[in-house]
C-alpha cells in the first residue's frame, strides 16, 4: 500500500475530528477545523476550501429543514400537553421497572423511523420529563442512549418501510448499477443478520455494560408525577391525527418537510394552538432542533470538502489494492473503509453510492454472492453512524439526555454506541460472509 495513504486528506481529517471531539472541542467547530485540515492536505487554498464547504452545506438543506419543522411539531405536542401526558403514562406504566422503560423507549425510537417518521424530533420532547424518574431509578443514561440509538438505526437496516425502504432501495439500486442484480424486496432478508447483531449488542449494553446504578444530581425539570391528569382531550386527538397525516403525506410525496408542514397546518388550522402562538412555536422548534440541523448542514459541508479533495476515492482504492483473494479478510478491509468514510461524512445513506462503485466490482471478482454483498455493503455504509459525533443518530439522544447538563455527547453517547453497535455490525457482517 502506498505510504501516502497516511497523509490522505480523509484519514487525516477524520482522525483530527475524533481527537478534537475527545478533547471536548465543540462538535460544530471540530467539523469545520477538520474540513480545513482536509483541504490543506489536498493543497487547496483557504478560499476554495470555504467556498466548497459553504456550497456543500446545501446538500443537507432538506434534512435541516425537516428537523426544524419536526422540532416545531414536537413543540406543538408540548403546547397541547400531549408529550407530558405520554411521559406521565410511561412513568406510571413502568412502575419502577427500569428494563420496561428501556423497552418502551426502544419501541418508540423504532416507530419514529417506520411508523410515524418524526425521526429524532421526539427525543428532546419526551426524554427530559423522564429524567427525574431515571434519576430515582439510578439508571445509567448510557444504557438509554444505546436503546435510543438502536431504535434509530436498526429499523432502516432491517425493516423495508419508512427510512428503511430508502436505505435498502439505495443498496439495491447501486448494486444493480455496478453489475450485480438484486431486488429491493430481497435486501432485508440479508440485512436481518446485522439487526440480530445489533439486538445482541443492545442486550449487552442494558444487562451487562451499563446495568450498575449511576447517581445524577437532582436538577429542576418537569416532574411527571406532579399532575396526575392523563386524560386525552380533543386537542390531543387532533394532534395525534396531525401526526398520522404527517406520516401519510411523507409516504405519498417522499417529502418529510412537506409532511411536517401539513401536520402543523392541521394543528393551526383547527385552532388546536392559537395563531398568535405560531411565532413562539416555531422559535421553540428552532431551539429544540436548530443546533442539530445546523450540525447536519456543517457535516454536509465537510463531506463536500472531503469529496472535492479526491481523498475518498484515493483512500478506497488504496485499501482495495491490497485486498487478498480471501473473502473474510477482504470483507474486514471493506468494513473498516466504510467505517472511516461514514464517520467522516456523517450519513449512512450518502455513503452507499461512494462505496458501491468500488465494493461491488471487488465482490464480483471475489465471487461474492448477492447475499454476502448486501450484508457487507449495508454494514460498511451503516458503520460509523452510531458513534459519529456529527450523526443525528448520536446528536438526537444527547439532545434529550443532556437536558440537565449531566450527559456528555462524546463520552456518554458516541463512545458507548460506537463500541457496542459498530463492533457488532463488523462481527455479524463477517459471519454473514461465512454463512450465506
Amino acid at each position: 500500500m502506498d505510504s501516502t495513504i497516511f497523509f490522505n486528506p480523509v484519514l487525516v481529517s477524520i482522525i483530527l475530528l475524533c481527537i478534537l471531539c475527545l478533547c471536548k472541542v465543540n462538535v460544530l467547530l471540530s467539523i469545520m477545523i477538520s474540513a480545513i485540515a482536509a483541504g490543506i492536505c489536498a493543497k487547496m487554498n483557504l478560499t476554495e476550501i470555504m467556498n466548497t464547504f459553504i456550497s456543500g452545506m446545501g446538500n443537507n438543506s432538506e434534512t435541516a429543514l425537516s428537523y426544524v419543522l419536526l422540532g416545531a411539531f414536537a413543540a406543538a405536542m408540548t403546547q397541547t400537553g400531549l408529550a407530558d401526558i405520554l411521559a406521565k403514562k410511561i412513568s406510571k406504566l413502568i412502575n419502577n421497572n427500569s428494563f420496561l422503560l428501556f423497552f418502551i423507549l426502544t419501541i418508540i425510537a423504532m416507530m419514529s423511523q417506520n411508523l410515524i417518521p418524526v425521526h429524532i424530533a421526539f427525543i428532546p420532547i419526551l426524554i427530559p420529563p423522564l429524567l427525574n424518574i431515571m434519576n430515582v431509578l439510578k439508571i445509567d443514561r448510557r444504557a438509554v442512549a444505546c436503546c435510543l440509538t438502536f431504535g434509530l438505526k436498526m429499523p432502516y437496516i432491517v425493516i423495508p418501510a419508512g427510512f428503511g425502504l430508502i436505505f435498502q432501495g439505495l443498496i439495491a439500486d447501486n448494486m444493480v448499477q455496478n453489475g450485480m442484480n438484486i431486488a429491493i424486496s430481497e435486501v432485508w432478508k440479508y440485512t436481518i443478520i446485522l439487526g440480530l447483531g445489533m439486538f445482541i449488542a443492545l442486550l449487552i449494553a442494558v444487562f451487562i455494560s451499563y446495568r450498575k446504578p449511576r447517581i445524577y444530581n437532582d436538577v429542576e425539570l418537569l416532574n411527571v408525577e406532579e399532575d396526575e391528569n392523563t386524560k386525552l382531550t380533543k386537542q390531543h386527538y387532533i394532534t395525534l391525527f396531525a401526526a398520522f397525516a404527517t406520516l401519510i403525506v411523507q409516504l405519498l410525496t417522499k417529502s418529510l418537510p412537506l409532511g411536517a408542514l401539513v401536520g402543523l397546518g392541521i394543528i393551526f388550522g383547527t385552532g388546536t394552538i392559537k395563531h398568535h402562538k405560531m411565532d413562539n412555536l416555531i422559535d421553540e422548534g428552532v431551539g429544540l432542533m436548530g443546533y442539530i440541523a445546523f450540525v447536519m448542514l456543517v457535516a454536509a459541508g465537510f463531506a463536500a470538502v472531503l469529496k472535492s479533495t479526491g481523498g475518498i476515492e484515493t483512500f478506497v482504492n488504496s485499501v482495495m489494492s491490497i485486498i487478498p483473494a480471501n473473502k473474510l479478510i477482504a470483507s474486514a478491509l471493506m468494513l473498516l473503509t466504510g467505517l472511516f468514510i461514514t464517520i467522516g461524512i456523517g450519513t449512512s445513506f450518502g455513503t452507499i453510492p461512494i462505496l458501491a462503485v468500488i465494493f461491488v466490482p471487488v465482490c464480483i471478482s471475489l465471487n461474492f454472492n448477492p447475499a454476502q454483498t448486501v450484508a457487507v455493503l449495508a454494514a460498511a455504509a451503516a458503520l460509523g453512524d452510531a458513534g459519529s459525533p456529527a450523526s443525528d443518530t448520536t446528536l438526537g439522544p444527547t439532545a434529550g439526555l443532556n437536558a440537565d447538563g449531566q450527559h456528555s455527547h462524546i463520552w456518554d453517547t458516541c463512545i458507548p454506541t460506537f463500541l457496542h453497535y459498530n463492533l457488532a455490525l463488523i462481527l455479524f457482517a463477517l459471519i454473514s460472509v461465512l454463512v450465506f
